[in-house]
């Protein structure tokens, strides 16, 4: 249960919750640990630097200083999903019609919960890219810097994420469920 977290994306700082919403967090993480179904996907493919600024992620091409940073050098590039699934969409439409300040606290959580999950699997992949001789770089996603959404598609095509795991799009680039993550 990361409620440090959950209280950084309600925007607490260095604030202290009051007791009855440090209970309404502990219920959201509660509710969610028992709805949310936990799923990711990644696959390696070979990167190459066809031209000057440009990246061939084996599944897409795309132009981004940013993504270019944080590749240069590497061979080959890690793609990633990850998701809690409907169940914390679910609770957070229903709370959205019943209690609107547990839908917030539900959305901090099921955020946080998400990170707290890539952050895990990540974890895993380095610890045996480590053991393999490899270092792995900082996760970077879709819309960090100036590496475009519309990449989305084929970042999620190229991991079959519909089939393995259930993300989709939606026409704006959405992911749903919406507590996924690419990178």
């Amino acid at each position: 249960m990361n409620l440090k977290d959950t209280f950084r994306y309600l925007g607490y700082g260095s604030s202290q919750a009051d007791e009855q919403t440090l209970k309404l967090a502990e219920e959201c993480w509660e509710e969610l640990e028992r709805t949310a179904v936990k799923r990711s996907c990644f696959r390696e493919y070979p990167l190459s630097f066809p031209e000057d600024g440009r990246m061939d992620l084996g599944c897409f091409q795309v132009a981004s200083r940013a993504l270019f940073k944080n590749l240069e050098h590497c061979r080959a590039v890690v793609l990633f999903a990850a998701t809690l699934g409907t169940g914390p969409d679910i609770l957070i439409r229903k709370y959205s019609r019943l209690q609107m300040s547990r839908a917030v606290v539900m959305q901090a959580a099921a955020a946080a919960m998400l990170e707290d999950y890539c952050d895990r699997i990540n974890e895993e992949i380095r610890e045996n890219y480590e053991k393999q001789g490899y270092y792995l770089r900082p996760r970077f996603s879709p819309g960090y810097g100036d590496f475009p959404l519309d990449c989305q598609p084929a970042l999620l095509a190229g991991l079959d994420a519909g089939k393995r795991i259930g993300i989709t799009l939606t026409d704006s680039l959405l992911m749903a469920p919406s507590k996924s993550v690419t990178a």
